[in-house]
């Protein structure tokens, strides 16, 4: 699992709970993450469990990435 700054963590079987990725330990982007919980503002560091998912980071509004361009 990898991650980078601004993706989204879903924990396990949680999708009422999600995380946003503020900070690695790690350059590879492996665990752990230091998240921010949406549905409180608590901040963590977080080893995620074996069905968590990582959601990519959208893309900023008006970047080639948003309009479907590729790069």
């Amino acid at each position: 699992m990898r991650a980078q700054i601004g993706d989204r963590l879903v924990p396990d079987s949680d999708s009422d709970r999600v995380g946003v990725v503020i900070g690695l330990r790690n350059a590879d982007g492996s665990p752990p993450y230091v998240v921010k919980w949406l549905n409180t503002g608590h901040i963590a560091m977080v080893f995620p469990g074996p069905y968590a998912r990582i959601l990519p980071a959208s893309p900023a509004p008006g970047t080639a990435a948003s309009a479907g361009v590729p790069q």
